[in-house]
């Protein structure tokens, strides 16, 4: 039969007041770090479960962090949740994590259940469509609240993000560096935080470099590799050809290397791709994938540190955190092939099936 470990028999063997171990588990008052430390040291030793239901009942908030996602299948957004989950289990929190597949009736309901739980806070990666910036407002009143890569637009409370605009521009600038000036961009959705910066950095590389561009090359992806695939089959349709392509992100740059595939066209020979995130899978592809690399754990560990400070009582208005993004060149652009040739750079094709559809013709 198991024992069960009372607050008192943590106290002894963490040798400190019941007190302390009370306002440890309970969050109630801060406590210094050696002394929390101590207690959840034994607390793991002792193997101590506290009643979640009855503190959350007791005081109208858990030791759960709750979590949001949009695509649990997205490389990207695993590291992020793992940054999160580290710094809340050594923090003596658990995480509860929702996939929302980027449909935002299921991110409110997943928000709705969550909320009934009493978490002590929310980190939230919006879902493409979603519609919840108003109602976390008056979620963070009673719980902290923190978006994580993208947040509602007129968001005014924490947030932990990349330097979009500051990547893209990067990544655009290595492409005009290397000769392109027939450039096109596979945006992410218009109304997200994180595709707007990036599109905001792709037209500032372009101003500085006097470089004009058509609106037909701005194609709006949804983050996933099938619409950058459809994206770079109308690119590529186009007179003349874009000889330089960025997608906002890398799972969209994966899908113009398919499309590019597809029509006969080589990379970086033909056409130079670059991305943004810097995935794992980047570097097994052929050619190894140029692209703007983003510290997806380091923004769960922010995001994690942050919430936690709220939990314990830090007031002031909302902060936004913003973390570096580094340009990692690989093979994947080069120098316009036969530059300046005539004709050098119309399409192969006059007609293009884009997966039982005919794209357009010079856009």
């Amino acid at each position: 039969m198991r024992t069960t470990i009372t607050m008192k028999q943590i106290a002894e063997h963490a040798q400190v007041s019941l007190g302390t171990v009370s306002h440890v588990v309970n969050g109630t008052v801060p406590v210094k770090k050696e002394l929390r430390q101590r207690v959840l040291t034994s607390i793991r030793v002792l193997k101590y479960q506290p009643s979640q239901l009855a503190r959350g009942l007791r005081r109208k908030s858990t030791n759960m962090l709750g979590m949001v996602i949009p695509d649990i299948t997205n490389p990207f957004f695993p590291a992020v949740v793992r940054g999160v989950e580290d710094v809340a289990f050594e923090e003596g929190y658990r995480l509860v994590l929702c996939n929302t597949d980027n449909d935002a009736a299921k991110e409110k309901a997943h928000l709705e259940q969550l909320r009934s739980y009493h978490p002590a806070g929310l980190l939230v990666i919006p879902a493409v469509e979603s519609t919840l910036s108003a109602d976390l407002r008056a979620a963070s009143e009673r719980n902290p609240v923190v978006f994580i890569d993208r947040c509602p637009a007129n968001w005014k409370g924490d947030a932990v993000l990349a330097a979009n605009e500051d990547g893209a521009f990067q990544a655009t600038s290595h492409l005009l560096e290397a000769g392109h000036t027939q450039l096109a961009v596979i945006a992410g959705p218009s109304h997200l935080t994180n595709a707007i910066e990036r599109l905001a950095g792709f037209r500032r590389a372009l101003l500085q470099y006097r470089i004009a561009l058509p609106s037909r090359y701005i194609q709006e992806g949804l983050f996933d590799r099938d619409s950058g695939y459809l994206s770079a089959m109308r690119l590529l349709a186009m007179q003349p050809r874009p000889t330089g392509i960025f997608a906002a992100n890398d799972l969209m740059a994966l899908g113009a290397l398919l499309a590019a595939k597809e029509l006969g066209l080589r990379c970086p020979k033909d056409v130079s791709i670059v991305g943004f995130d810097n995935l794992d899978f980047v570097l097994l592809i052929d050619p190894p994938l140029t692209t703007v690399s983003q510290p997806g754990y380091q923004l769960g560990v922010t995001a994690a540190q942050l919430v936690l400070e709220r939990i314990r009582g830090k007031e002031g208005p909302g902060q936004k955190v913003v973390l570096p993004a580094v340009l990692e060149i690989r093979a994947s652009v080069a120098t316009p092939y036969n530059a300046g040739r005539s004709g050098s750079n119309q399409p192969k094709r006059s007609r293009v099936v884009v997966r039982g559809k005919v794209a357009a013709e010079g856009g």
